[in-house]
């Protein structure tokens, strides 16, 4: 179907009728249109919404604003090619460029909806029961909608006259050209490929690198860069090239806390230090936030300077920063309220001095060579400088 037959079939047709009368019956129709799609499209979501897939959602909700905006461009086109002919007949020629590139420009846009919803849909939809992480589906989203975009491009060249061969032709002689130039950008572009295909961390982590001064939680993962904001809120933006070449740490995927702590009674209580170890082993064995299932310890461990020294080892059911060290809090706790228990004292270091007496302090008489030593020259040179002048 050609646009004059749609005219004639929409009563535009009619040379008699003023061309602005003509125009404005287009227009108004086509607003008449976007109401009527506009509402059974609403009630088809509707319905949809009932339904156990999640795709037909996806196909709906990507299909409501470029199905509007093709009946906008339908309308008007067809309005101003009524006008374009009245005025100029070269108009009509310009507004069948501008439909054509409208068509493609509207049917990419509905493409890249649909690939936003998808992604949107595999990362958050309950309807889905096996989800795609995010990371994942980003990755792959990008490089659809990359693909989709240039295609447009390459078919709305074609559209205007201009040869694709000869396109392609200068992208692959040129390519080579960018490659030398822009190698670090590819550097980081398959950087951040690795890390989508790898996934060693995705959003939201906490990770750090003990090669580079690198830690904080990930924020962004780009084709070029990855955004990772650090702990004191600063963001730090880490090429993607830079993954390549350390190692990576993900906190994040820790599957417990470790509670590592070192703690010192005194000499005096060393009777007392098996049941206090005991004690402690019991509390740790029952506690209800720690896994007894992971390896845990109460044992002697040295003796120190100024201690007996026993340690704790043991893992905690979480992993959520602020609840580990609550939970670690209320352990040393306990092992405090153990120790006093059995009249023992946590040590802490202590240094003893003997003093000598007044009747154990011996006297030695200088000799004659002390006396005519460099040292009492100097010595009275000090006390003649000291003493007031003459």
């Amino acid at each position: 179907m050609t646009w004059q037959t749609l005219q004639t079939y929409l009563g535009l047709g009619d040379s008699n009728m003023h061309w602005v009368v003509r125009v404005f019956i287009a227009v108004l129709i086509t607003l008449f249109l976007n109401f009527i799609v506009t509402k059974l499209l609403g009630r088809i979501e509707h319905q949809m919404e009932k339904t156990k897939t999640p795709w037909d959602n996806v196909l709906i909700n990507a299909a409501q604003k470029p199905i509007g905006m093709f009946i906008w461009l339908a309308g008007l086109s067809i309005a101003a090619e009524i006008s374009g002919t009245e005025i100029d007949e070269k108009f009509s020629t310009l507004i069948s460029t501008i439909r054509v590139v409208g068509v493609i420009a509207i049917i990419t846009w509905f493409v890249l909806r649909i690939i936003k919803e998808a992604e949107n849909t595999l990362t958050t939809s309950s309807k889905v029961k096996n989800k795609v992480d995010y990371t994942t589906a980003s990755a792959i989203s990008k490089l659809l909608r990359a693909s989709v975009i240039i295609t447009a491009l390459l078919v709305i060249l074609q559209s205007l006259g201009y040869s694709i061969s000869g396109v392609l032709a200068f992208g692959g002689v040129g390519g080579i050209a960018v490659g030398f130039a822009a190698k670090d950008l590819l550097a980081n572009f398959f950087g951040g490929l690795v890390v989508y295909l790898d996934r060693p961390f995705a959003v939201g982590d906490w990770i750090r690198s003990p090669d580079k001064n690198i830690e904080g939680t990930v924020e962004n993962i780009g084709w070029r860069q990855t955004r990772i904001r650090t702990f004191d809120k600063r963001p730090l933006y880490v090429p993607n090239a830079t993954f390549s070449t350390i190692s990576v740490e993900n906190p994040s995927r820790m599957s417990h806390r470790r509670i590592n702590e070192t703690i010192g009674v005194r000499y005096d209580d060393f009777s007392k230090l098996p049941q206090i170890i005991a004690s402690i082993k019991e509390m740790v064995s029952q506690h209800q936030d720690l896994d007894t299932n992971e390896t845990f310890m109460v044992n002697f461990t040295q003796f120190g300077p100024s201690s007996l020294d026993f340690f704790i080892y043991t893992f905690t059911k979480t992993v959520d920063w602020k609840t580990y060290h609550d939970v670690k809090q209320d352990v040393l706790f306990k092992t405090m309220e153990i120790i006093e228990e059995y009249g023992a004292e946590v040590a802490f270091p202590t240094t003893t001095m003997h003093m000598a007496s007044d009747s154990q302090m011996t006297f030695v008489k200088p000799t004659k060579e002390d006396k005519g030593a460099p040292q009492d020259k100097y010595q009275s040179e000090e006390s003649a400088k000291d003493s007031p002048r003459q």
